[in-house]
């Protein structure tokens, strides 16, 4: 895939969630009823899923660890791995003897490393919708053009960590996002056509001769997925009424993963996908259903509740 595309699958997937998450996050910015509000449905669909996973992960991981179940649970790794991962600045891969013979290694959930720059993302949208960026296409272009070229200048960077590291991952992931909300900003303009995709994708073929093979097939491909959402109408549509899996997918999907690999460690990759598939849904379904919908219901409430306590406030008036 990567000698293709100039991408690994992994990388695919999460530029495709995080252009997506562009389109919505500015959607829901823009329609917000206010600040606190966009900030309260923010905090309630990252984190309680997040905390409900890290707690299944633990308990599965007492089943799985090498050590016994008082060590497991008294090592400073397992006490300190809900903590560290719901900060999302500072991770914590592995539990104490789980997984550790993996071919991949023993990260529990590698997934969560992207959460941190989804938030970083998340305040771009609100600084860039408060100076009213939103509204100002060409102005917005201006920035989206230089978060580009910042872009396509980082290839070729070897960052060795640190600030360098993060700066990097962030234009990795902050220009598929910015393509999602450049979408969105022009999206009375922004024409959806089948024969345009096309010539999206015979142009990745000149720029596979190119440092810049990744960024053609990144633009190329979330064109499509764009066309593929919206244009295509009828039944494909039923599954929007199911519900929203993508994230219980998104943090499920690698330590179901890490556990087949575990049980199954003769499987190749499309083995293990194939094989990590159906409880990875099962565990996105029952999130949605039990975890995720359930909190976004109090989105509201609690955000009402919270300005009505400002406004009573002393210090806000």
């Amino acid at each position: 895939m990567e000698h293709l595309t100039g991408m690994t699958l992994g990388g695919i997937a999460v530029a495709i969630f995080f252009a997506l998450s562009g389109l919505l996050i500015s959607r829901s910015f823009d329609r917000k009823k206010s600040l606190i509000t966009f900030a309260v449905a923010r905090v309630l669909r990252l984190f309680p899923a997040l905390l409900v996973v890290l707690v299944i992960t633990v308990i599965v991981g007492a089943f799985f660890t090498t050590l016994d179940l008082a060590s497991y649970l008294r090592s400073a790794e397992t006490l300190a791995y809900i903590p560290r991962n719901l900060s999302l600045a500072f991770l914590q891969y592995p539990l104490p003897g789980v997984f550790d013979d993996n071919a991949y290694g023993d990260p529990i959930n590698g997934s969560l490393w992207t959460l941190f720059y989804e938030v970083i993302c998340y305040l771009g949208v609100v600084v860039i919708g408060l100076v009213g960026l939103l509204k100002r296409r060409i102005l917005f272009t201006l920035v989206f053009a230089v978060l580009t070229i910042a872009y396509l200048s980082s290839f070729g960077w070897d960052p060795d960590g640190g600030l360098t590291r993060r700066l990097y991952l962030l234009l990795q992931l902050g220009f598929p996002f910015a393509l999602g909300m450049m979408a969105y900003v022009w999206r009375d303009k922004f024409v959806l056509d089948l024969r345009i995709a096309a010539a999206l994708w015979l142009l990745c073929w000149p720029a596979a001769y190119t440092p810049f093979l990744s960024a053609m097939v990144l633009i190329a491909l979330i064109y499509s997925i764009a066309w593929f959402g919206f244009i295509p109408k009828g039944q494909l549509l039923a599954y929007n009424r199911l519900g929203d899996y993508s994230y219980g997918v998104y943090i499920f999907a690698f330590p179901v993963q890490q556990m087949f690999a575990h049980l199954v460690p003769d499987a190749g990759p499309l083995a293990n996908m194939a094989l990590a598939a159906p409880l990875t849904l099962l565990c996105a379904v029952v999130s949605w259903n039990l975890v995720e919908s359930v909190a976004l219901s109090k989105v509201r409430p609690l955000s009402d509740a919270i300005i009505n306590r400002l406004q009573g406030s002393p210090a806000a008036a």
